[in-house]
C-alpha cells in the first residue's frame, strides 16, 4: 500500500525549528511578548510582499474583518456577503450591528458574479443603508470579474473589502489579493497556506486608517503601544511576538510553498481536464495560492462516497469550501430568512477538495489526479 496522502501539512524544516526555538528563547528572555520587533518586522515584510503601504498584525483573521468594517464606520448599515463563506465573514458584520444581505455564487468561481452584485445593489428594500460588499477569494481564486466589481461598487459610493483568508500570494492582473480594494484581512490559522499558529493580518493603503487599526487592535490606545489613555473603542486583538516569529519563517518561504502547490495543482488537474471533469480553474490568474482545489461532482456522486472510496486508497480529502452555506447555518437562521440561493444550495454540498499542500510531491499529485478520474468516471463507487 502506498503512503497516505493527507490534506494538511505543516511546512517547517528541522533548521527552521531550531531557528524558531532560538528566537522564542530570545523573546522570553527579553520580556517583550507583544508589539515588539518581531511583530514590526513581520508587518513590514508582509506589506512589502502584498504591495500595500501598511500591514497590521492581529490575533485572527476574524478580528481583522471586524477592524476593516469599523475603519469605514459601517455600523448600522447593510453589507453584501457571499453565502458561500466561513462563519467569520458573516459574524464580523453582525458584531458591528449591521445587517447581512447574502449573495449567491457562480460555480465557475465559487464567488458571486458581477450581475449578482448589481442586482443586490439596485435593491432598495434594505432596512439599513447599503455600505459595501465583503468579497471572499474562496480557495485563493480571484474572480476575473473582481476588478469590475470594485469599479462598479466604487461608482455607487460603496466600499469593497477583501476576505483574503485563503489567498496568500494570489495575484491577478499584476496586483495581489489584499491590495485590490479598500482593505483586506488574511488568516494565519494552522490549515492556511502559511500560519502563525493563530493570527491574521490587515492590509491597507490609507495612513489614517493604519493609525486607527493599530489602535483598535490595542484597546484603543491610539499612537502608543502601552499606557492608560484610550481614544478608540478597540479590543485586545494583538498578535504575540512568538506568533510573529513563526509568521516571519513562513513568509520567507511562501514563494517556494506556492510553487509546490502550483505544480501539484497542474498535475492533479491535467487528467481532470482530459476526462472532462469540472473544477474551479485558476488559469486566468498570474499566480494562485492553490489553498483549495474545488472539484465539482457529477450527478450521482456524493462527497461521502468519494471520501470513502479515496480513503480506501490512503488518499484523504480536505475540508470543502463550504459544505453548508451560511444562510443554512443554524446560528444565522435570522439572517435573510426565507431567501434562497440556488447555486450555493446545489454546489456547496456537491464538491470535494482533494489533498493539495506545500508538502504534496509530484508523485502524490499524479496519484490523486488518477484516482479522482477513476472514481468520478466510474458508474458506481
Amino acid at each position: 500500500m502506498a503512503a497516505a496522502i493527507k490534506p494538511f501539512y505543516f511546512d517547517i524544516s528541522d533548521d527552521e525549528i531550531e531557528f524558531f526555538m532560538d528566537g522564542a528563547r530570545q523573546i522570553l528572555k527579553s520580556g517583550t511578548l507583544i508589539l515588539g520587533n518581531h511583530t514590526q518586522e513581520f508587518e513590514t515584510a508582509f506589506a512589502e510582499y502584498v504591495g500595500t503601504k501598511h500591514a497590521i498584525a492581529v490575533n485572527s483573521g476574524t478580528s481583522g474583518l471586524e477592524i476593516l468594517l469599523r475603519l469605514k464606520g459601517t455600523e448600522n448599515t447593510t453589507v453584501l456577503v457571499p453565502t458561500n463563506t466561513n462563519f467569520a465573514t458573516v459574524a464580523s458584520v453582525l458584531r458591528v450591528n449591521s445587517d447581512v444581505q447574502y449573495l449567491d455564487m457562480d460555480p465557475k468561481t465559487f464567488a458571486p458574479s458581477l450581475a449578482m452584485v448589481k442586482e443586490a445593489v439596485e435593491d432598495k428594500s434594505y432596512p439599513k443603508p447599503l455600505s459595501g460588499v465583503f468579497w471572499v477569494h474562496i480557495g485563493g481564486v480571484i474572480s476575473p470579474e473582481f476588478p469590475a466589481v470594485v469599479e462598479y461598487c466604487h461608482s455607487q459610493g460603496l466600499h469593497v473589502w477583501e476576505d483574503t483568508a485563503h489567498a496568500h500570494g494570489s495575484q491577478f492582473q499584476g496586483k495581489q489579493a489584499g491590495n485590490l480594494a479598500d482593505g483586506a484581512s488574511f488568516s494565519f490559522f494552522p490549515t492556511k497556506v502559511m500560519t502563525t499558529f493563530e493570527g491574521g493580518m490587515v492590509t491597507l493603503n490609507d495612513d489614517e486608517e493604519d493609525t486607527i487599526a493599530r489602535s483598535l487592535r490595542n484597546q484603543g490606545k491610539r499612537g502608543m503601544n502601552f499606557g492608560g489613555l484610550h481614544t478608540d473603542f478597540g479590543n485586545s486583538t494583538r498578535m504575540t511576538e512568538i506568533h510573529a516569529l513563526l509568521g516571519q519563517i513562513h513568509l520567507a518561504k511562501l514563494t517556494k510553498m506556492l510553487a509546490t502547490r502550483q505544480r501539484a495543482y497542474e498535475l492533479i488537474t491535467a487528467p481532470l481536464r482530459e476526462a472532462g471533469i469540472e473544477f474551479v480553474s485558476t488559469d486566468h490568474m498570474d499566480r494562485a495560492s492553490q489553498y483549495k482545489l474545488m472539484v465539482l461532482l457529477p450527478e450521482g456522486k456524493t462527497p461521502a462516497q468519494m471520501k470513502q472510496a479515496l480513503a480506501a486508497e490512503e488518499i484523504y480529502l480536505g475540508g470543502t469550501v463550504y459544505e453548508i452555506p451560511c444562510h443554512l447555518q443554524p446560528v444565522f437562521k435570522d439572517v435573510c430568512p426565507g431567501q434562497s440561493f440556488p447555486n450555493a444550495e446545489t454546489w456547496c454540498p456537491r464538491h470535494i477538495c482533494p489533498p493539495l499542500t506545500s508538502g504534496t510531491t509530484p508523485e502524490e499529485a499524479a496519484r490523486v489526479g488518477e484516482a479522482l478520474v477513476r472514481h468520478l468516471k466510474s458508474c458506481a463507487i
